[in-house]
């Protein structure tokens, strides 16, 4: 195993809009710059691919002002440990590397929340953006029937995705409340680009009906799914499909700033106006700050390259852009706010965490995360809470504790050094 050695002035610890946006303001000031990323190109999960072959034109201007910037990029790198301060440790592949720094940004984005129910574990029941990952990546989706669910704008990105690349979406099943999203297409007025973009988004999905107040209770099948049950009001159905693309809007990736000890309020980063954390010396930037959307990640992640850059007056212009996004995102939140007919959804004998074969049946009897985890050992598997934690703080209104090293799974050898 080879250990390689990175010195910089500023790093940037995710490539999604927030970390490319602080990447190119910081790279402006002339100040040393380095992203580290886990994906092998930047983007993150909503620009997935657009560098190797660009469909957005946001995309298009940001990877062309990257491009025409000079910072280093240390991709497919996936940060584990912050061994002393100043100093965080990721691991490549076979190799770790030691990343030394003065600032730091954190624009670690989210993931998508999953609800479990029945038959939520069979093959070809993906997140919704998970699913449109894998397409991009070459899964063959021609000529499928998939149905689509959850909540949240990206079950409507990820129908058109789909639908573009052959896939027979034949429904959208989204759990908020047709009056919700009423007041939410109101709000849309105020912001005239988001607006042209739904309606182009609308008229690129019609004929896929679009259910509101609806959700999955049950999917079903031997070896993968070929059937789902869907309900709304008092009326549920079954409906044939290949794939049920499912996701319940999106939580922050808090694990990396709470292992730096970074202040965290109502489940995201707490920042200052210059974007900067409880911890000196470190920002946050994007979704990890709350879920907003691609436009408020994009400002946040240049007020704190700016902010890192020692440029606060340049900063300070972008704020009266940030607040207006930051109206948008209050409204975006309250309109996908979980209902709570979802938490009645898993079975005793439906599996929360997918790790460790843990039941809802055997979570009842806990009173926190902590002991759910001592006598169940739900959330120690390889993805550390990633999945069942989300879900237990929705279902239980449980809080996730401390945050150990490593962060994500690694060889021993790279925690040991040798």
């Amino acid at each position: 195993m080879t250990k390689r050695t990175y010195q910089t002035n500023i790093l940037i610890v995710g490539a999604g809009p927030a970390g490319l946006a602080a990447a190119y303001r910081v790279a402006q000031s002339g100040s040393a710059v380095t992203v580290v990323d886990d994906n092998p190109d930047a983007g993150g999960q909503i620009w997935r691919g657009e560098q190797r072959k660009t469909t957005s034109p946001e995309a298009a201007k940001w990877f062309e002002r990257i491009r025409n910037s000079k910072f280093q990029f240390i991709n497919g790198a996936r940060v584990y440990e912050q061994p002393e301060q100043g100093i965080l440790l990721a691991e490549m592949g076979e190799d770790s590397c030691e990343l030394n720094y003065q600032t730091l940004i954190l624009a670690t984005g989210a993931r998508e929340r999953f609800l479990p129910f029945p038959g939520w574990t069979l093959p070809n029941v993906f997140g919704a953006g998970g699913l449109q990952a894998l397409v991009k990546t070459g899964l063959p989706i021609e000529g499928k029937k998939v149905v689509i669910a959850g909540s949240g704008p990206l079950l409507l990105a990820v129908a058109d995705y789909l639908r573009r690349s052959g896939a027979d979406v034949l429904l959208i099943a989204e759990q908020a409340t047709r009056a919700r999203l009423a007041r939410f297409g109101f709000a849309l007025i105020g912001q005239s680009g988001k607006a042209s973009q739904a309606m182009k988004l609308r008229r690129q999905l019609s004929g896929i009906p679009y259910l509101t107040g609806s959700w999955p209770v049950a999917a079903h099948g031997e070896d993968r799914l070929n059937r789902i049950t869907l309900r709304r009001g008092g009326k549920t159905w079954d409906i044939n499909c290949d794939y049920l693309a499912c996701g319940f809007h999106l939580v922050p990736n808090l694990e990396l700033a709470e292992l730096l000890d970074c202040e965290i309020e109502d489940g995201a980063v707490s920042v200052g106006e210059f974007q900067q954390t409880s911890v000196a010396n470190v920002y946050c930037a994007g979704e990890t700050t709350g879920i907003g959307g691609l436009e408020l990640s994009l400002v946040e992640g240049e007020i704190a390259g700016l902010a890192a850059a020692g440029q606060p007056t340049a900063a300070r212009e972008l704020f009266r852009l940030r607040d207006k996004q930051r109206q948008f995102a209050a409204v975006l939140n309250r309109t996908f706010e979980l209902r709570e007919e979802l938490k009645s959804l898993a079975t005793t004998e439906t599996i929360v965490c997918r790790c460790e074969d843990v039941t809802f049946d055997r979570l009842q009897s806990s009173e926190s995360w902590r002991a759910a985890k001592l006598h169940t050992r739900c959330g120690m598997g390889p993805c550390q809470g990633r999945i069942c934690g989300a879900a237990v703080e929705f279902l239980f209104g449980w809080k996730t504790e401390s945050v150990r090293p490593p962060v994500f799974p690694v060889r021993v050898g790279s925690m040991t050094g040798d």
